[in-house]
Formats: structure tokens, C-alpha cells, sequence
């Protein structure tokens, strides 16, 4: 029968140079399927470090180590993952079990890792357990079973993708007389099925059940004899053929699922601690989703604001621009350009305006007030709609006739007790007006809540106020047929050529607008960025926090590379507890952020409007993801790469 396991002239040495100590000095030997062999020596002697070998767990410094004649320095890290997965099974002198999984969790482990369908692996892990004695313990967590129970557990552990090759290392250390005795049994029953059995122990009385007994001493096999019925063992070992798990979809689910139960068992383990990792996060996200719907909110407001001045207007005025300090002297802008304005294809309606403050008084009452001097289409150009009475016509405007349309703020004024303003006669100055309408209340952020606003003819204004002849500004309402920059481009046109030179500029309610979008866009870029760095910190704190979790499940990593885990499913399992770390953080954070929505929605005349995006929530937890992708890539990678002996020794 050819050697199951062969080592020839195998090393295993630590350190360098000088201070290199040798574990294995040139170990040779080859154990045939189905055999017993326990391996003893005195503490120091190498016996462990030849079982990490044994077990893929280590690789020798020099020599060959072959299993069914392949040598394991051509494996790589998973494929060495494979064999501990597909063909060996550990029993560890401490268990090594997952305190947060029960017994049947716990023996389907390495199933998982294999990709095993999810039924029969649970269907096998019972079965297991039902044969050791454990039919009634199989939802009992590592904590509440005995030590025995425990190592029951991992003996299920060991057999549960087969187990050919069982390593039991001190497997009655940690055991009383009675469940040492019940483990040799057990032992003995698996080698009778066929297992090939390899025991490391340092008691002799245990070593006395195997078939073969090697013997260490500083590294070297000094004795290696058969015992009494050695020679054959009961009954012959199946044919040993590397392979590997299933690659199927539904096994990768199965993994990744795994590493998510895990992950989400590792979060609500340390509650305190997760969240202080996440508070980072939620604080970056709320501040993000806030300061964009507020953003949003100024946007919507602003642009109300202008609406109610009129939906698309533009303006002239006399001068080269808003800042000519000569504007005033220029006189060239006349109500006869107001008049060719009126029927051009490029305006829906015109207004000229010229205004002027004056003392308004009614009664006893009186107070500083705007008297703005406009056209009949004025109503039409500012979107102005009458409450009560009627608007002046083009007639009163011919006329200079002295009519007026007062606003609510001047209604609420001169008339405190709700008597009809209708037909009563105000004086703006020392020129007397009858009120003939009161327009709507207006909504709009650009007029004080006790601004006082008179309207009336703009030919009343100049011919009986100011005595000027020219115009103030011309209000041209744009069709909605016609967009803001092409009218723009007509009226300029059109005026060029009236005054056969440039001395009018144009303010348009499209450019005011885009002025003020382009500010608050950018104040609002500015201030995520600000917000910004609070998510970078919420990601050093997640990287922080999964280096000192991989510090504090070191133990677990080696246990899962010992059962099979390949370095791509503990890195899985990392970086999912980091993602889903930042994903909770996201949660929260927007749920607060619509918290802090609600809040101000509800408090009465709100200075501030808070309008949420769904875009903006999805990139919130776009960002979340790749936060926790980013910083809990390194401590993920320095988990998968951890040597899995010295993951096993770290207390």
C-alpha cells in the first residue's frame, strides 16, 4: 500500500543566523492510510510543530512533505485550504470552538467552507452529533456544555466533510479520567471505520491505544515501533484524491452568508463599540444628506421668491450696468420705448415703471411707503393677482389718473380693523389717490413683512410726483414659448437699434436666478466638504476599530483556516463586518438627517426649508459602502494573511 503522508529529511527552524532554532532537524517519515500512530516526546521536543506540518498549518523550512504524492511547497495557501478542508480533521486539546454558534453551528463549519447545500450539511452535523451522544444538546452554545461535550463537538467538527485524516493533539489534556477514556474510545471506533488516526501526546498511557508509537527528542524520531496488533489496521482507508469544494453560486452564498451572520454576531457583541465606530459615520451622513436638502430648500425658496416677482422677466435700465454711478443722468429710456416694445414677437407684456417714496396717510394713521409707478400690464408682467376690486386700466394711464392698487402690508395698515379699503381716498405725499384694488398677499422673501407698496400709474408718478419725463427701469415679461437668452438677445437688439447706442443694460429673473443657484451650489459644495472630513474620520475610526477586532479574534482566524477557510473568506468576512459597520452608521445618519427634516418642517415660520433627495440618500450609503470597503480592506487583508500556527497559539 503506498505512504499516505511521507516527509524526507524535513526542518522546520525559527529565527535566522545565529539565533535559528530547530524545531524538526531532518525528520523522515510515512504513515499508510488507516493507521494509528501517536506521536510523543517530552514538552520542546517537536511534536507540535510536527503536527502543524502534518495538518498543512506550517511548512517545513527544508525538505519534502508529500500527501498521496503530491508535495504541499507546490500547494498554495488555498489549496493547503483545501486539504484541511476536504481531507483533514482536527481535535484540538482546547476545542477551539465559536462561543457565539451552537453545536450544530459549530460542526458545520468546514461544510460551509466546502460549499455543502445547506440542508444536508445541517441534516449531517445532527446525525454526527447524534451518534457522539450530544441528540440533546444540539442548540447548546460551547458555554454550556461540558468539557467533554466540547470535544464531542469537535470530533463531529473533524468528521463533518469526512475527516480521512483525523490530528488529535492532546485530546484528553484538557479531559477527567472518565471523558479522557470515552475520547480513546471514540478514537479507537474511527480508526476501526477506516480514519487514519494521528495522536500527539506526551502520556504514554494514551499513546499505548495506537497502533504506532513515534518518538521525538530535540527534534528527531529516536524510536518508532509497532505495538501489540499494529501491524494491519482494521480495516483499510479509502482512496486518498485531492480535490476541491464546490464552486457553485449557492455555495458562495452560503459563504457569504456565513461571513455576514458572523459579522453582524461580532457588531451586536460589542454593541458600545460598534457604535462609537459608527458615530463617525453617522455624523458625516447626517451632516451630508442635511446640508444638500438644505441646499435644496434654499434653491426652492429662492426660486419661489423670484417666481412671485414674475415668472420670466427682464428688465432695462438706463447705464452701462449696476454698478454706473452716471446711470442716473442718463434720461434716453422713455415710456415710447415701452410702446415699441408692446406687440413684439419676443414679449408677452411690458411695463415702465417710476417710483418714488412718500409719506402715505389715511386719517390719523400714516407711514413711509414705496409708490411704485407702473402700467396697466404690470399686474400681468409681476404675476400680481387682485384680492379685491380691480386693476387700473391703459384709460387711467393715459389719463394720469389718480388710482391706486394697494398690497396687503399697506391694507393691514391703514386699515387695522378690516373696514373695506375700497374706494377710499389716501394721500401719498400731498397727492390724494383713490384705492381701486388690493392685491394678493405676496409670499415673497424680497419685500419686508412691513414694507408699505402703492401702486399706481406711472404717468400719475411723473407728471404729478416727480415731474420727470424718462423712466425708471421697463419690465418685459418673456413668452413661454421663447427662452430667457434668446428674448434677452432680441430685446437687446431691438433697443440697440431704437437709441442707435448702448446705454441700457439688461437684468433678466433667469440670470438672477442662475446667480444665485451657482452661489448656493457652491456654498453647499463647501460645505459637504467640510462635512466630509467627519466621514474620513468615521473611516479611520472603522479601520481602527477592525485592526483591534482582528487582534481580538485572532484565535477564531486560525480556527477557521484550520477547518478550511481560504484567505478569501476570512478577508470576506472583515470586510463585511466593516461594511456593514458604515451601512448602520448610513441608516442612522439619514434616518437622523430626516429627523432634523421633520423638526424644522414643523417649527412655525421657519427661516429654513429642508427639501430630501432619495439621489442624495442612495449616494449616502454608496458612500457608507465604499467608506467600508476602503478602510476595512487592510485590516480584512491582515486577517486573511495571518499564519494560521501562530493564530492558533495567540491566547
Amino acid at each position: 500500500m503506498a505512504a499516505l503522508i511521507e516527509l524526507k529529511d524535513v526542518w522546520r527552524s525559527y529565527g535566522s543566523g545565529e539565533q535559528a532554532v530547530s524545531a524538526l532537524r531532518g525528520l523522515t517519515l510515512s504513515i499508510d492510510p488507516g493507521e494509528y500512530v501517536a506521536i510523543v516526546g517530552a514538552s520542546g521536543s517537536g511534536k507540535s510543530t510536527l503536527m502543524n506540518i502534518l495538518g498543512c498549518l506550517d511548512r517545513p523550512t527544508q525538505g519534502d512533505y508529500r500527501i498521496a504524492g503530491h508535495n504541499t511547497a507546490h500547494l498554495d495557501p488555498d489549496e493547503l485550504a483545501a486539504l484541511r478542508r476536504e481531507h483533514f480533521g482536527f481535535i484540538f486539546q482546547r476545542y477551539h470552538l465559536m462561543g457565539e454558534l451552537d453545536a450544530v453551528g459549530n460542526v458545520e463549519i468546514p461544510a460551509i467552507y466546502a460549499g455543502r447545500d445547506r440542508s444536508h450539511r445541517r441534516e449531517r452535523a445532527r446525525a454526527l452529533l447524534g451518534q457522539l451522544g450530544l441528540s440533546d444538546r444540539l442548540d447548546h452554545r460551547p458555554s454550556e456544555l461540558s468539557g467533554g461535550q466540547q470535544q464531542r463537538v469537535s470530533i463531529a467538527r473533524a468528521l463533518m466533510n469526512g475527516g480521512e485524516v483525523i490530528l488529535a493533539d492532546e485530546p484528553t489534556g484538557a479531559l477527567d479520567s472518565k471523558s479522557g477514556a470515552e475520547m480513546l474510545r471514540i478514537l479507537d471506533e474511527l480508526n476501526a471505520l477506516g480514519h487514519t488516526i494521528i495522536l500527539v501526546t506526551h502520556d504514554m498511557t494514551v499513546a499505548g491505544h495506537a497502533r504506532r508509537i513515534v518518538e521525538l527528542k530535540d527534534g528527531e524520531i529516536i524510536a518508532d515501533r509497532r505495538t501489540a496488533g499494529g501491524e494491519d489496521p482494521s480495516k483499510a482507508a479509502a482512496a486518498f484524491a485531492l480535490k476541491q469544494g464546490r464552486g457553485s453560486w449557492r455555495a458562495w452564498a452560503d459563504r457569504f452568508g456565513e461571513a455576514g451572520r458572523m459579522a453582524i454576531t461580532s457588531i451586536t457583541s460589542h454593541r458600545l463599540r460598534s457604535f462609537l465606530t459608527m458615530l463617525g459615520i453617522i455624523i458625516g451622513i447626517a451632516s451630508v444628506v442635511s446640508i444638500v436638502a438644505l441646499g435644496q430648500g434654499s434653491r426652492a425658496r429662492v426660486m419661489k421668491n423670484i417666481s412671485a416677482l414674475g415668472s420670466n422677466t427682464i428688465d432695462i435700465f438706463p447705464g452701462t450696468g449696476a454698478g454706473d454711478v452716471r446711470s442716473t443722468a442718463v434720461q434716453t429710456l422713455s415710456s415710447r420705448d415701452a410702446d415699441a416694445l408692446t406687440g413684439q414677437s419676443f414679449v408677452d407684456s411690458v411695463t415702465p415703471t417710476a417710483s418714488t417714496s412718500a409719506m402715505v396717510r389715511y386719517g390719523d394713521i400714516q407711514s413711509n411707503g414705496t409708490v411704485n409707478g407702473v402700467g396697466s400690464g404690470y399686474f400681468r408682467v409681476r404675476g400680481v393677482n387682485i384680492a379685491q376690486g380691480v386693476p387700473f386700466d391703459a384709460q387711467s394711464v393715459q389719463d394720469r389718473s389718480q388710482e391706486a392698487v394697494i398690497d396687503d402690508n399697506t391694507r393691514a395698515k391703514l386699515f387695522p380693523h378690516g373696514e373695506s379699503a375700497l374706494g377710499q381716498v389716501i394721500i401719498l405725499g400731498s397727492v390724494p389717490v383713490r384705492i381701486v384694488g388690493v392685491a394678493e398677499k405676496r409670499d415673497s422673501g424680497f419685500f419686508a413683512d412691513q414694507n408699505l407698496n402703492i401702486f399706481v400709474p406711472y404717468t400719475t408718478v411723473m407728471g404729478r410726483m416727480t415731474g420727470q419725463s424718462y423712466l425708471r427701469s421697463i419690465t418685459i415679461r418673456v413668452p413661454d414659448s421663447m427662452t430667457s437668452d434668446a428674448a434677452q438677445a432680441a430685446i437687446d437688439h431691438f433697443m440697440q437699434i431704437r437709441h442707435g447706442r448702448k446705454d441700457f443694460y439688461l437684468q433678466s429673473s433667469d440670470s438672477v436666478r442662475k446667480t444665485i443657484d451657482s452661489t448656493l451650489a457652491t456654498l453647499t459644495l463647501l460645505i459637504t466638504a467640510v462635512a466630509g472630513i467627519s466621514l474620513l474620520v468615521g473611516g479611520i475610526g472603522v479601520m481602527n476599530i477592525m485592526l483591534v477586532s482582528v487582534r481580538e479574534r485572532t484565535r477564531e482566524i486560525g480556527v477557521r483556516c484550520a477547518v478550511g477557510a481560504r484567505r478569501s473568506d476570512i478577508m470576506s468576512q472583515f470586510l463585511i463586518e466593516a461594511v456593514v459597520i458604515c451601512l448602520l452608521g448610513g441608516a442612522i445618519g439619514v434616518g437622523l438627517a430626516l429627523g432634523l427634516g421633520a423638526l424644522v418642517s414643523r417649527a412655525p415660520n421657519a427661516p429654513i426649508t429642508m427639501i430630501f433627495s432619495p439621489m442624495s440618500m442612495v449616494v449616502a450609503f454608496g458612500v457608507s459602502t465604499l467608506i467600508g470597503l476602503s478602510f476595512g480592506f487592510f485590516p480584512a487583508r491582515s486577517a486573511a494573511r495571518l499564519d494560521p500556527v501562530e493564530a492558533l497559539a495567540r491566547e
